[in-house]
């Protein structure tokens, strides 16, 4: 198995995807450099949260926190790049697995009970071939093990990209776009929301308005990346 494998990886050879040097033993997707020097967010607390401070007055989240710094041009910005358009499903699992380890050393996040990935519109996931927010649940679950639940929260209305609007044009373009299935189902849970990015918080804000109605909810929320600077 090993002669096969080794073979293979000499005509198909595994390349990073950020530098582009060859992937050698477990590494995957990102080589050991690229992994090592990730802009990540450090020291997010309650105390302290620049994420929650993205949606201070518009969503009362239990906890909010980010993995990685969107920046023009960053490593973080390619990582995104990858998984939304470039079909990188198994890097989003990497960073999902990533994000998992993340919740499951914090414990703000010890009373979760259920996972709700952002949802696309269909017409969207169908085009893409899946829900990156989707995949990073699958990903976190392997170190935060926690039920996914995916079809109660769904994208009603179609929306055109958010990447180059202002934060008065994205909020605008979000109102009304999600909705509930069974709002039953969410009853006192306390649930965390899974995204790729926040930016202005427009999406996050337009699925709280969303939740907000179930009777006992308790919302936090994790994503990605957040975009800015520190």
């Amino acid at each position: 198995m090993n002669l096969i494998k080794d073979l293979v990886e000499l005509f198909f050879p595994r390349t990073c995807c950020l530098c582009g040097r060859h992937l050698v033993g477990d590494e995957e997707e990102l080589c050991l450099h690229c992994l090592g020097h990730l802009p990540e967010v450090l020291n997010v607390s309650d105390t302290d949260n620049f994420v929650a401070r993205r949606l201070q007055g518009r969503v009362p989240a239990a906890t909010v926190t980010s993995m990685l710094i969107f920046k023009q041009k960053n490593s973080t910005q390619k990582i995104l790049h990858n998984i939304k358009y470039k079909g990188n499903e198994r890097l989003a699992i990497l960073m999902g697995r990533m994000m998992g380890r993340r919740l499951a050393a914090d414990i703000r996040f010890d009373s979760i009970d259920l996972l709700i990935p952002v949802p696309l519109h269909p017409r969207k996931e169908r085009l893409r071939g899946y829900n990156q927010s989707l995949l990073l649940c699958q990903g976190i679950t392997q170190n935060f093990p926690r039920s996914i639940c995916r079809d109660n929260l769904i994208r009603i209305r179609h929306t055109e990209t958010q990447t180059h609007k202002t934060r008065e044009q994205r909020i605008d373009n979000m109102q009304g776009v999600f909705a509930l299935r069974n709002p039953q189902q969410l009853e006192r849970k306390h649930i965390l929301l899974v995204d790729d990015v926040i930016t202005t918080g427009a999406t996050t804000e337009a699925c709280w308005l969303a939740l907000r109605s179930v009777d006992g909810i308790k919302v936090s929320i994790a994503t990605l990346a957040v975009s800015g600077d520190i």
